[in-house]
């Protein structure tokens, strides 16, 4: 597999520290609010990157941290007049509502940043006593930028030309304008921990180098989050982490495009920004994974409602051929029928077709073709018409839920064609049984006003898809 790794900006072999195992750590989400489409992004694009590697026989951990204390969530809980732990609490649980809605699944780890507080002083005291972090008068401690030689290496941009934009704000205590703080001193009416420095909490950038140390080690294979990490986050983590550990902090670093709505940039003020929630009550989650996946990671995608209701026009699709299938596989008998081979032989050519796409740089749109045209093939090859035997329906329903399952796709188990649908089918066919054929034809007539095509085989009635 290649990856593009944004430190050398090329596709490079995956080459992992340890043979078989992959050490992956993803930013999480500062947990103030309920996540945006934007967060899906990162969310669904790295847990397709996960379900692939164990696909090709690779043991995952995988790290996803809770940012659980922030300016954001203290803010929050001032608000509410409630507290930091009460808030953070409150949008954990409502990410992991909205992430099983997504079919994104659970971390090996999901740390969060003040059960690592004792490891984020240990490195931020590391950082001080090797001279890379010095403390002010108000309990603060900060990282000496221009000590690390490489900075600006992730993001490509010299530190000259950072500096240039950078400025030191009115009562700063920084040495530097870049510097940047690991651990701040409390101020009156917020949370703290004590420290050598006095009380107070981690800055947000060494939560991330501290937590990824502990739970995959001083150097991890791949490193990922939204593109408007890069700096200044993922910038500092390899700064503070490579000055502690005395080590490359990660051997890949992965980062997803952004997400624009009707073409611009989603914000509040424009009026343009929308939870997960609030799409998902209209359409449901699935539409979403599958609009994260619809593109290449990398690429920049945009949500409208209109883009929205042709990928849940295409999960259709996709449930159709599933569904049909399974009848099928259901009503079929006998093993593999002269000329089957040959079809079974075309059906696997779209498993290669998904693992070279794959397998460059997680290319999730090719790899979603690749499932269509397998689709395709199913359908004039493996359907009613053709009364293919059951090895082969079972062959064909095994790659093709194989393939959407590397996807996250296909989870939603109820039925695509609602419960009053297939009332309405199982009727008819219970008159025609009795050769009442005027009520047959009045429930068809019916069907076919709802926009439904039926068909009847020698396995029974089906749904006609195009």
């Amino acid at each position: 597999m290649k990856i593009y790794n944004t430190m050398t900006r090329k596709k490079e072999e995956l080459q992992t520290i340890s043979e078989g195992e992959v050490r992956i750590y993803a930013c999480g989400p500062t947990v103030y609010n309920l996540i945006h489409i934007g967060n899906a992004r990162p969310i669904c694009v790295f847990d397709t990157l996960r379900r692939y590697l164990e696909y090709r026989g690779y043991k995952v951990l995988f790290t996803q941290n809770f940012t659980d204390i922030d300016d954001k969530i203290i803010k929050r809980a001032n608000e509410e007049q409630s507290d930091y732990l009460t808030v953070s609490e409150k949008y954990i649980a409502e990410y992991k509502k909205d992430a099983k809605g997504l079919n994104v699944r659970e971390a090996t780890f999901h740390p969060r940043a003040t059960e690592n507080i004792a490891q984020i002083i240990d490195m931020v005291k590391t950082l001080e006593d090797k001279g890379f972090a010095y403390s002010t008068e108000y309990g603060d401690v900060y990282f000496r930028t221009n000590r690390f030689k490489e900075y600006g290496k992730l993001s490509h941009q010299p530190l000259e030309e950072l500096e240039a934009g950078a400025r030191i704000q009115i009562g700063d205590t920084k040495e530097d304008p870049m510097d940047f703080a690991l651990w701040k001193g409390a101020k009156p009416g917020e949370p703290y921990w004590e420290s050598p420095w006095g009380k107070g909490r981690p800055g947000w950038h060494i939560e991330c180098s501290a937590m990824a140390k502990r739970y995959l080690g001083e150097t991890i294979d791949i490193h990922c989050g939204g593109q408007d990490l890069i700096f200044p986050h993922h910038e500092n983590e390899v700064a503070q982490s490579e000055c502690c550990n005395g080590a490359p902090f990660a051997r890949y670093w992965m980062h997803n495009g952004y997400i624009n709505v009707d073409n611009r940039k989603m914000s509040k003020s424009l009026n343009n920004f929308f939870t997960v929630r609030d799409v998902a009550e209209k359409y449901g989650y699935e539409p979403i994974r599958y609009l994260m996946l619809s593109s290449q990671y990398r690429s920049p995608i945009n949500y409208s409602t209109d883009i929205i209701e042709q990928c849940k026009a295409a999960l259709d699709r996709l449930y159709n051929c599933r569904e049909d299938l399974t009848f099928l596989a259901a009503n079929s008998t006998g093993s593999l029928k002269e000329g089957e081979d040959k079809i079974k032989e075309l059906l696997l050519t779209h498993k290669n077709d998904f693992i070279a796409a794959m397998d460059d740089d997680l290319n999730t749109a090719d790899a979603i073709s690749a499932l269509f045209e397998l689709a395709r093939d199913i359908n004039s090859n493996v359907s009613a018409k053709t009364q293919p035997s059951k090895e082969l329906c079972d062959l064909a329903l095994s790659l093709y839920m194989e393939l959407a399952g590397v996807l996250g796709l296909l989870y939603t188990e109820k039925d695509k064609v609602e419960d009053e649908v297939q009332q309405l089918i199982d009727a008819r066919t219970e008159a025609r049984k009795n050769r009442n054929w005027a009520e047959a034809d009045r429930i068809r007539d019916e069907l076919k006003a709802r926009g439904i095509t039926i068909k009847d085989t020698p396995q029974g009635t089906i749904v006609v898809t195009e």
